[in-house]
């Protein structure tokens, strides 16, 4: 009871706190202190959303699309490297430092390379969601695999166990929370990655309609694309929360 009206609180502060700088986003607004061409209102921009909704819900299908499929690479992508990684200690000093080495090249940097070999069809943007979204759930497995208890490991290992019941029963249940932490990552990525991919070529999504709005100077829209990229990624969040409480219930339990 005690942990629920906790929750109940926090979650009211981030309301309040919320209602608080839209309040003083408008004022500002409203008195002229920022250019309403350089920030405009907070009404202007629910007005802007209600407004384009249908055309924001048509570019948002084509945007999910890529994001869902990239993830969906990316993750299994990210889980044959970590499960390779943990069982070949030579992939391990291999290719390590090329995964890091991934994550060091700028996306708007290698974005318009990908369209430049692949054309302007989805298959550069799915490209570059795997490259964002796949580390974080290659590195969050393999610290969860390598971090298995040596004790259980060792237990099993005396009673006959082979190399793939110690994965299943000890090392794959034992990283189930640093996958979902990397999941959570990931899905936010996946749609940033698929605006960002957008932004440089293509013909239709969300990162195609705010190059369009941001050529026109119709920043109410840009704003309102901004919100609905946001809300989307908490959005997916939430489902990640949502699948780990229902893939590990036992964990859900021990906060009770």
């Amino acid at each position: 009871m005690k942990g629920k009206l906790q929750n109940i609180t926090s979650r009211i502060s981030t309301f309040i706190a919320i209602a608080v700088l839209l309040a003083l986003w408008q004022i500002c607004s409203t008195l002229g202190i920022v250019p309403s061409y350089m920030l405009p209102s907070p009404v202007r921009v629910v007005q802007a959303f209600i407004k384009e909704f249908p055309l924001l819900m048509q570019h948002l299908g084509v945007t999910l699309a890529e994001a869902f499929l990239g993830l969906g690479c990316g993750i299994t992508f990210g889980f044959l490297m970590a499960v390779l990684m943990d069982r070949f200690e030579f992939l391990y000093k291999a290719f390590y430092p090329i995964v890091v080495l991934t994550q060091t090249i700028p996306t708007v940097a290698i974005a318009p390379l990908l369209v430049l070999w692949f054309g302007y069809e989805m298959m550069p943007k799915v490209i570059l969601i795997v490259i964002v979204t796949f580390f974080p759930i290659t590195v969050g497995l393999l610290n969860g695999f390598r971090s298995a208890d040596k004790d259980a490991i060792n237990l099993l290992r005396a009673m006959g166990a082979g190399k793939f019941q110690i994965f299943r029963y000890i090392k794959l249940p034992g990283a189930m929370s640093q996958f979902f932490a990397s999941l959570r990552i990931s899905a936010a990525y996946s749609v940033v990655g698929a605006v960002i991919s957008e932004w440089l070529g293509g013909f239709a999504g969300l990162g195609v309609y705010m190059t369009r709005v941001k050529q026109a100077f119709a920043f109410d829209k840009m704003f309102a694309v901004i919100f609905l990229i946001s809300f989307i990624s908490l959005l997916l969040m939430k489902l990640v929360d949502f699948l780990q409480i229902k893939c590990m219930p036992w964990e859900n339990k021990k906060h009770e």
